[in-house]
C-alpha cells in the first residue's frame, strides 16, 4: 500500500498517483505503464524523478520491470481485500441432496447469450485452436480411417499415455504408463475412482467449501459426504480431519490440494506430507484431483499427493480441459492400487475413451507447443483473476471478502451476512449474467452468503459493466 512515510517527495507523490489509477483499473494487470519520457512530458517532472516513482511503485509490489520494455503493472491478488472466514462447523456425515440449480447453471455455461462468470471455463480464444486444427489435419485418411473405424484400446491410447507420462516427471513416484486410464474428462476420472474404493453407504471426506458435481457424484453413489472446515490460504484443517476419520468410518476422502475450486489455494508442501503420512497411516485412500495443476501462477508446479504416496493409496485424476481443450474431452486417472478395478470399471462403462480425441491430443503434446501455450495462459489468468479482484473490490459494499488464488480460474467472494447468494444468483441471471451461488458448494446449507466468480475471460468494458450490475444487486439486498 502506499506509504505514508515519503509522501512529501515528488516521485513519492507521483507513485501515490499511479497506484491509484491502478487500483481503480485505469492501468490494468499486465498493462504496459506509460513510457518514462512519455510521464515527463505529462507530469514536467525530470526523468530521474519519474524514473525514482517507478523504483518506488516496484518496491512496492505494484509494478514489474522488464528489460528493454519498460514498467509493467503487477498482479495484487494478496493485496486487495481481506479473505473469506474459515466457517465453523461440527463435521458429520450427511446425505447428499444437490440442489437442481446445478443444471441451470451447467445449461447458462453454453448459452452464447449470457456473460460467463459462472461456469469455470477458459475463453475459446485463449485456448490453441489453430495448432488443434492443424494436428488434425496431418493424419492421412488412412490413419483417420484407422482412428475412426475401430475401438481405442480401453485403458488408452499408448501414444497419448507415453506423452502424459513425460510430463509428469516428479509428479509420480514410480512408472504410471500402465496404471493410467484414459477417461472422457476429469470429473469421469474422478467418479470412477471413486466407485473403485468404496461401496454404497460409505464415508467421503470432503473440503469445506466444494466442487458442486463432487456431491453430486457422491449423492448418485448413494454415499455420505463429511465436509471439512477448509482455510482458503491453505487448505483443509488436518486436525479437524485427524479427529474426523478417528470418530467416523471414512472410505475416501475427495480432495483438490492444488488450486482448489472454489478457493484457489495451494495447501503447503509440509501438510501435503502430512496429509498423506496420516491417511496411509489409517489406510484411507485419497482422490486428488489436480485438473488445475498446470495453471500455477508461482515460478514452478506445485507437489502433487501422487508424489509423495508410498503405498498405492492416492488415486490422481486430471485433464486437458482447463489448459487444451474443454470439447475433446482427454483426462486421466492414476489409480494407484485401485488400478484394475478403474479399469474394469471403464470398460463397463464406455469401453473406450474415443480415438481421434486422444489422437489429436497426443500430436500435438508431441510438437512441444504445450508449455509455450501454458505460459501464455498461466500470465493472462493471473492479470484476469487481478482484475476482476481489483474491479469487486472497487464496486461491491465495504465487509466483502474475497480470496487470492496461487492459480486455477476463480474467485470465491464472501458478502455481508444479510445478503443471500441465491437471490444475487437469480437476479443475475434475469440480467443473463451467470455466477456460482455458495450454496451448492455444500451439502449442509452453509455458504449463503458467498457466491463464486469464474475469471477465464479477458477482461473487457463487458466485463466491468457485468460487476456494476452485480454490485448494484448485492447493494439492494443489504
Amino acid at each position: 500500500m502506499m506509504n505514508s512515510t515519503v509522501s512529501g517527495f515528488r516521485y513519492a507523490r507521483l507513485a501515490d498517483e499511479l497506484e491509484v489509477n491502478i487500483r481503480e483499473g485505469i492501468y490494468r494487470s499486465g498493462e504496459k505503464m506509460p513510457s518514462l519520457r512519455k510521464l515527463h512530458g505529462q507530469t514536467g517532472l525530470s526523468i530521474t524523478t519519474v524514473y525514482q516513482a517507478y523504483i518506488e511503485l516496484e518496491k512496492r509490489g505494484v509494478v514489474i520491470p522488464r528489460q528493454k520494455s519498460g514498467y509493467y503493472v503487477k498482479p495484487l491478488l494478496g493485496q486487495i481485500l481481506p479473505p473469506p472466514e474459515v466457517e465453523k462447523m461440527r463435521p458429520v456425515p450427511k446425505k447428499v441432496t444437490m440442489n437442481t440449480l446445478a443444471y441451470s447453471i451447467v445449461e447458462d455455461m453454453s448459452n452464447p447469450d449470457f456473460l460467463q462468470l459462472g461456469g469455470s471455463v477458459v475463453m475459446p480464444e485463449l485456448l490453441p485452436f489453430k495448432q488443434l486444427t492443424r494436428c488434425m489435419r496431418a493424419e492421412s485418411m488412412d490413419a483417420m480411417k484407422r482412428s475412426l473405424m475401430r475401438y481405442e484400446n480401453p485403458h488408452g491410447n499408448a501414444e497419448l499415455k507415453r506423452q502424459i507420462a513425460k510430463r509428469m516427471h516428479g509428479q509420480a513416484r514410480q512408472a504410471i504408463t500402465d496404471e493410467m486410464v484414459i477417461t472422457s474428462g476429469c470429473i469421469e476420472a474422478v467418479s470412477l475412482c471413486l466407485q473403485a474404493v468404496g461401496n454404497a453407504g460409505d464415508t467421503v471426506v470432503v473440503e469445506s467449501p466444494t466442487y458442486p458435481w463432487f456431491l453430486q457424484i457422491i449423492e448418485d453413489q448413494n454415499k455420505f459426504a463429511l465436509e471439512i472446515p477448509t482455510d482458503p490460504r491453505t487448505g483443509i484443517d488436518l486436525d479437524q480431519l485427524e479427529r474426523a476419520v478417528q470418530k467416523n468410518a471414512v472410505a475416501a476422502c475427495l480432495l483438490v490440494p492444488n488450486f482448489h475450486n472454489p478457493l484457489g489455494f495451494e495447501m503447503p508442501e509440509e501438510q501435503k506430507k502430512a496429509l498423506v503420512k496420516m491417511m496411509g497411516e489409517m489406510t484411507i485412500p485419497i482422490i486428488e484431483d489436480n485438473i488445475h495443476g498446470e495453471l500455477y501462477f508461482g515460478k514452478a508446479r506445485p507437489t502433487t499427493l501422487k508424489s509423495i504416496d508410498r503405498k498405492g493409496l492416492v488415486l490422481h485424476c486430471a485433464s486437458f480441459s482447463k489448459t487444451l481443450s474443454p470439447g475433446l474431452r482427454v483426462g486421466w486417472a492414476l489409480p494407484g492400487r485401485f488400478a484394475d478395478r478403474v479399469k474394469r470399471l471403464k470398460m463397463n462403462s464406455t469401453i473406450a475413451s474415443p480415438t481421434l480425441n486422444q489422437q489429436v491430443v497426443a500430436q500435438f503434446l508431441k510438437t512441444g507447443a504445450f508449455d509455450r501455450h501454458l505460459r501464455r495462459l498461466r500470465s493472462a489468468l493471473k492479470n484476469q483473476i487481478t482484475n476482476m479482484a481489483l474491479a469487486i473490490a472497487r464496486t461491491f459494499p465495504d465487509g466483502t471478502r474475497i480470496t487470492a488464488p496461487q492459480g486455477g480460474l476463480t474467485l470465491w467472494v464472501e458478502l455481508d451476512k444479510k445478503v443471500d447468494g441465491l437471490k444475487v444468483y437469480q437476479e443475475a441471471r434475469k440480467k443473463k449474467i451467470s455466477i456460482f451461488p455458495g450454496i451448492i458448494c455444500s451439502a449442509t446449507g452453509r455458504y449463503r452468503n458467498y457466491i463464486r466468480i469464474s475469471c477465464g475471460y479477458p477482461w473487457s468494458e463487458t466485463i466491468e459493466k457485468g460487476i456494476r450490475s452485480l454490485a448494484d444487486i448485492i447493494k439492494k439486498l443489504i
